[in-house]
C-alpha cells in the first residue's frame, strides 16, 4: 500500500511541476502592471501596461485548467504503459463525467439542492471546465476520475476482443467503459459534493482559527512526510486544491496580488489564512546553516572538498528550493538530524506566521523575489524585513543546533570520516555529463545493473528528484557506491522499494531507464 501511495504521490508531482514557471510569470507580469512600483508607464491604457496584460492572461493558463493538467499528468505518472494513449483516455472520461453532472443540474438541481442558474465562480460551487457549466470539485473530482481511468487502463486497454469487435478495443473500450461508470459516479457526485462543500467551508474555518499551531502543524507534517513521498498530499489540497481557499492559495495570492501590494492594512489582516503558504520559506535560509555546519565539522583536510560539495547544493536549494539533497543526507547518515530539520522548519513558518508574515513565498528566492518581496516592498515592508531578519536568525540555530548534534553524536556527515573520498564527480561522471543526451542513458545504465538488472525490475515511478524503483529481490541490488558512479546522490532502501537521489534530471534519467528497460 505505501509502494502505491508513493507512486501516486510522486505521479501528482508530474504537473505541479508547471506551476513554478507560471507563478514567476504571473508576479512579474502583475507586478509590471503596478504603478506604484513601475510609475505612470504602468497606467492603464498604456502600451507597457497592455503588453504584461497579454503576457498575464498567458500566465493564468496553467492555474486556470489546473484539473485538466491533473487529469492528463496522473495517467502519463501512474499508467503501466502505453501512457499518452491513456492520458486521452482520461481526458474524455472526465469531460463526458463533467457534460453527464451539468445535464443532471441543470434539470435536477433543487434536488441536489444547487441553483444551476447562478453564474459560476464565487460561492456557487460552480466552475467552467473546458467550456462545460459544473460543479467545482477541484483538484478531488479530477484525480479520482483520472485515477479512475488509470485502472480501466491498466485492465483493460490490452483485453482481445473478438475479431469482428476488434475496432472498440485498447482507448475505444477503456473510454467506453469510462462512459458507463461516469453515468453513476455523475449523480453521487450531483447528491455527494455539495455536502462536501459546505464542509470544506467548515474545515477553512477551522483551519484559519486554528493560528500559530495550525501553521506549525501543517509545515512539520509537510517536511516530515517527505521520505515518504507523501508530502504532496498534504501541501496540494492548500496550495492548490480548496482546503483554506476555494481556488488554491496560490492561485488566490497571485489573483490578488496588485490589491494586497496595494493595500496598507496588515497582510495577517487582508489574507488571514496565509500562513499556509510559509511551508516553503525554510528552503531559503535552512541550507545556509546546514552548509555552514557541514562545513564547520569536516576535518580540516576535507573542508576545501566539503566547500566544493555544499556550496552548489546550498545554492540550488536557495535559489531553486530543492533541498532534498541536503535532507536525504540526513537520512542516510542520522535521521535525527531530519527530525531536527522538520522541527525547526515549522518553528521557522510558525514564527513568520506570529510576526504578521503570510503569503504565498514560493519555492525559492527565484519565485519569492516576484511573489512577494518585490511586490511587498512598497506597502508591506516590514514584512519583508522580518522574513529576512527571522529567516537569518533560524539560519544561524540551524548552524547552531546541526554542528552541536553532528559533534555530540559523531555524527559522519560529508568530511568527518578518515580517510573519506569527498567528490562530486568521478572522471567517468563527467565524461558521462559532459555526453548532453546520452549521459542519462548512461546514468541509466548504471543505476539498472546497480538494481540488478531488468529482470529484477517491478515498477519504475519518480517524483521531484528521485527515481522510485521496485525490484523483486532487494538482494540483489549493489552497494550505495555503484550508484553513486551514476551521479546519484544516494539511495533510499524500504524493502523492495528503492529510491535513487537522481536530483532534477530524473524525468530524463527515467525515461532513458526505461529505455534501457
Amino acid at each position: 500500500m505505501m509502494e502505491k501511495l508513493q507512486r501516486f504521490g510522486g505521479a501528482m508531482f508530474t504537473p505541479v511541476l508547471l506551476f513554478a514557471f507560471a507563478g514567476i510569470i504571473l508576479s512579474l507580469a502583475i507586478l509590471f502592471q503596478n504603478p506604484m512600483l513601475i510609475g505612470s508607464i504602468a497606467n492603464e491604457g498604456t502600451h507597457w501596461s497592455n503588453f504584461w496584460a497579454i503576457v498575464e492572461a498567458g500566465g493564468w493558463t496553467i492555474f486556470n485548467h489546473i484539473e485538466l493538467l491533473f487529469v492528463l499528468g496522473l495517467p502519463i505518472g501512474l499508467a503501466s504503459h502505453a501512457n499518452a494513449r491513456a492520458a486521452l483516455e482520461s481526458f474524455v472520461v472526465y469531460t463526458t463525467f463533467n457534460n453527464f453532472i451539468s445535464k443532471i443540474l441543470e434539470l435536477y438541481g433543487p434536488t441536489f439542492h444547487v441553483d444551476f442558474t447562478q453564474e459560476v465562480g464565487g460561492a456557487s460551487g460552480l466552475k467552467l471546465i473546458a467550456g462545460t457549466k459544473t460543479l467545482d470539485t477541484n483538484l478531488v473530482g479530477a484525480i479520482f476520475i483520472a485515477a479512475i481511468v488509470v485502472w480501466l487502463h491498466n485492465r483493460y486497454f490490452d483485453k482481445k476482443l473478438p475479431d469482428y469487435l476488434g475496432i472498440f478495443q485498447g482507448s475505444s473500450f477503456v473510454v467506453m467503459l469510462g462512459f458507463f461508470i461516469m453515468l453513476p459516479v455523475a449523480f453521487l457526485t450531483a447528491w455527494i459534493w455539495p455536502i462536501i462543500q459546505a464542509g470544506i467551508a467548515h474545515m477553512q474555518a477551522l483551519m484559519v482559527s486554528s493560528g500559530v499551531f495550525g501553521v506549525w502543524s501543517y509545515v512539520f507534517s509537510e517536511r516530515i512526510l517527505i521520505p515518504t513521498g507523501l508530502h504532496h498530499f498534504i501541501y496540494q489540497p492548500f496550495i492548490f486544491g480548496p482546503a483554506v481557499v476555494k481556488e488554491g492559495l496560490t492561485a488566490y495570492w497571485l489573483g490578488h496580488l496588485s490589491e494586497i501590494a496595494a493595500s496598507t492594512e496588515p497582510l495577517r489582516e487582508l489574507v488571514p489564512f496565509g500562513g499556509f503558504g510559509l511551508h516553503n520559506v525554510s528552503k531559503m535560509f535552512a541550507p545556509i546553516g546546514i552548509a555552514a555546519a557541514f562545513y564547520a565539522t569536516a576535518r580540516p583536510e576535507n573542508k576545501k572538498k566539503v566547500l566544493s560539495l555544499v556550496i552548489p547544493t546550498a545554492l540550488t536549494a536557495i535559489l531553486a528550493g530543492i533541498t532534498e539533497p541536503f535532507e536525504f543526507t540526513f537520512l542516510f547518515i542520522a535521521p535525527v538530524l531530519f527530525l531536527v530539520h522538520s522541527l525547526l522548519a515549522a518553528t521557522l513558518g510558525a514564527t513568520l506566521y506570529l510576526f504578521g508574515v503570510v503569503g504565498d513565498t514560493g519555492g525559492g528566492l527565484i519565485s519569492a523575489l516576484s511573489q512577494f518581496i518585490l511586490p511587498m516592498s512598497v506597502n508591506h515592508s516590514d514584512a519583508v524585513i522580518k522574513l529576512f531578519v527571522i529567516g537569518f536568525i533560524f539560519s544561524a540555530i540551524y548552524f547552531v543546533v546541526f554542528r552541536f548534534l553532528i559533534l555530540k553524536f559523531d555524527f559522519p556527515t560529508p568530511g568527518r570520516v578518515v580517510d573519506e573520498e569527498v567528490k562530486l564527480y568521478s572522471k567517468d561522471d563527467y565524461k558521462a555529463k559532459t555526453k548532453g543526451s546520452d549521459r542519462y542513458q548512461e546514468q541509466a545504465r548504471i543505476y539498472l545493473e546497480a538494481l540488478g538488472g531488468s529482470d529484477n525490475i517491478a515498477s519504475v515511478n519518480n517524483c521531484a528528484t528521485r527515481l522510485r524503483v521496485g525490484v523483486k529481490d532487494a538482494n540483489l541490488l549493489a552497494d550505495d557506491t555503484a550508484f553513486t558512479k551514476g551521479g546519484a546522490h544516494g539511495v533510499v532502501r524500504n524493502g523492495n522499494v528503492i529510491q535513487v537521489i537522481v536530483g532534477l534530471d530524473v524525468p530524463q534519467v527515467r525515461d532513458a531507464f526505461e529505455r534501457e528497460l
